[in-house]
């Protein structure tokens, strides 16, 4: 995914691209949901933070459910998109490992809080919001399970639960480690956990070299 790597607004009444006017939207949208949550958070807020009016805003969406769902549906795609990255890297399997866990690191880590609105969004129960969150954690199981299946010559279910602990350990620990103001080096907790899953899945035989 690509993100504007500042929350500056450009000068009011810049004139922007449709897609650049978009992703600036997105970014002040981002911001806002993050700090005051979804139902606090209003379009006037989110308008301001972007520097553009109201009518703006609406032109590129309709509402504060649908600004919300495309935010979630981005940050969820950057989520997947830098597991399916961490693991196709590379072959070597503890690499894999390592590279798994710091991609949950780096994405809580990330600016403006974008994990909030994945991991810890107020509108979990509004449908389409929730089935984006569990849509982007099935597809984060998948990619795992499909290298576990062809290394380990597991089936299906058994590739998928363990696909489940490495994703949830590296989730719950980055999350852990983020609102424990980080008080270990990120390297460190990195090492760590990678290595904590690292001697579970290796004891598993790879089928083929």
């Amino acid at each position: 995914m690509s993100e504007p790597g500042t929350t500056q607004a450009p000068p009011r009444g810049a004139r922007l691209s449709r897609s650049a006017r978009r992703a600036q939207l997105l970014v002040a949208a981002r911001d806002v949901f993050a700090a005051q949550g979804y139902h606090a958070a209003a379009m006037d807020d989110i308008a301001e933070k972007a520097g553009v009016s109201k009518p703006v805003l609406y032109q590129h969406f309709p509402g504060k459910l649908e600004l919300y769902r495309a935010l979630l549906a981005t940050y969820a795609d950057e989520l997947v998109e830098r597991v399916r990255d961490a693991i196709g890297r590379t072959q070597d399997n503890r690499e894999r490992v390592h590279a798994a866990v710091a991609a949950y690191f780096d994405f809580v880590a990330g600016e403006g809080h974008a994990y909030r609105l994945v991991f810890e969004s107020d509108l979990r129960g509004e449908p389409e919001a929730a089935a984006l969150v569990d849509g982007a954690l099935t597809r984060c199981i998948d990619a795992v399970a499909a290298v576990v299946t062809e290394d380990a010559g597991l089936d299906d279910r058994r590739a998928r639960l363990i696909a489940v602990g490495l994703v949830g350990l590296s989730q719950v620990t980055a999350q852990y480690w983020l609102d424990s103001d980080q008080t270990v080096p990120r390297d460190e907790a990195v090492a760590l956990m990678s290595s904590l899953a690292w001697k579970g899945i290796a004891g598993f035989p790879l089928v083929h070299e």
